[in-house]
């Protein structure tokens, strides 16, 4: 058996297990759950538009250009106010103009009865000022949690393998380096299939809540996510595996992952609280940790110009590579060692003697 079809082996074994993990099925549910809830709860539970009783006729037909008012033509002033009264309307407007309500200014009302001046927009494509804060946050936080959460259930699934002496049996019938590249491409691919589902319930959702502007806006930076998150997550998840098979029990793990996490969490924060800084942004752009999340924000922003995704790609690939190979040589050094935890140098020489 080739590398190749022991890798393929292998990815295959790792997906059946994990699809078969109560506990990943019940994650997954859990976040399409909030996702959805998320995106249709706050339309379902909206009051929808203002009603609003009016008796004169002009007013009436000025208010109805509203979208937000659902105008109730009423006999006159006094029934108007009766229907406040009795809940039946939220607001009347009666001879004056004077806005009726019983504890609360509607301000829908309000803004459709004032004069307001033509309005000139000289850049009528600029972002809204929330999404600029929003979907920096977004992008940073999925990348960030499923790399993490995934990463580490591979560092798990290293060590608790070596524990029981499994590892041995599978070097034994395939090759070390097939058996890291597996778990590698499976999880990979099981973060990549969360997202997906994530994807779809959330423009499900969201078309439901009549949030399709913002869809199209995010389209494109959305786009090059998907390459950027892929190849940014099989570099990291490379590293997961190297972590799991330095240590031989599972409660060492959180010690020799602290550097891989602070690597992933020091990015993270970067791009979440300085996404508004365009010299810090176009840095961390081309950086491997930061680049899956810094490049799409740009993208969204405007910032990028169309060759610099490419190449910020083409570095992250070249990165991930490095990353295949240094960790692919760690785990071989490393995995067949259980008296205690492997230092890396011990792992690199380790390698070496075995070569």
């Amino acid at each position: 058996m080739n590398t190749y079809q022991a890798t393929r082996l292998i990815a295959a074994r790792e997906l059946r297990v994990k699809l078969r993990d109560r506990t990943f099925i019940f994650s997954t549910l859990f976040f399409l759950v909030i996702i959805a809830a998320s995106a249709v709860v706050p339309a379902m539970i909206s009051h929808g538009p203002t009603t609003v009783a009016v008796a004169d006729a002009t007013t009436a037909q000025l208010l109805t250009a509203s979208t937000e008012l659902e105008v109730v033509t009423v006999g006159d002033d006094a029934e108007a106010e009766q229907r406040v009264r009795a809940g039946e309307v939220d607001a009347a407007v009666i001879n004056g103009p004077v806005v009726v309500a019983m504890d609360e200014a509607p301000q829908s009302v309000v803004t459709a009865l004032s004069s307001s001046p033509p309005v000139q927009l000289l850049n009528p494509d600029a972002v809204h000022p929330v999404a600029l804060v929003l979907v920096p946050l977004v992008f940073a936080l999925v990348f960030f949690f499923i790399s993490t959460m995934f990463g580490t259930q591979i560092a798990q699934s290293v060590t608790e393998e070596k524990q029981t002496r499994i590892a041995e049996i599978l070097v034994a019938a395939v090759p070390v380096r097939a058996l890291m590249l597996g778990k590698v491409l499976a999880g990979g691919a099981l973060a990549l299939g969360q997202i997906g589902l994530i994807a779809v319930v959330a423009l499900i959702g969201l078309r439901m809540s009549d949030s399709g502007p913002l869809l199209t806006l995010i389209a494109p930076a959305l786009g090059w996510f998907v390459p950027f998150f892929v190849i940014g997550f099989v570099m990291l998840a490379a590293l997961w595996a190297v972590a799991g098979a330095l240590v031989s029990r599972q409660e060492d793990i959180a010690s020799v992952a602290l550097p891989l996490q602070v690597v992933i969490m020091i990015p993270f924060f970067a791009v979440a609280m300085f996404s508004s800084n365009d010299t810090l942004m176009r840095v961390l752009s081309y950086l491997p940790f930061s680049a899956p999340t810094a490049m799409p924000i740009r993208l969204f922003t405007g910032d990028a110009a169309g060759w610099e995704p490419v190449v910020a790609l083409v570095v992250l690939l070249l990165t991930t590579a490095v990353s295949l190979l240094v960790g692919a040589r760690l785990y071989e050094g490393s995995l067949l060692r259980t008296n205690s935890r492997t230092s890396v140098a011990t792992a690199w020489r380790e390698r070496e003697q075995i070569g």
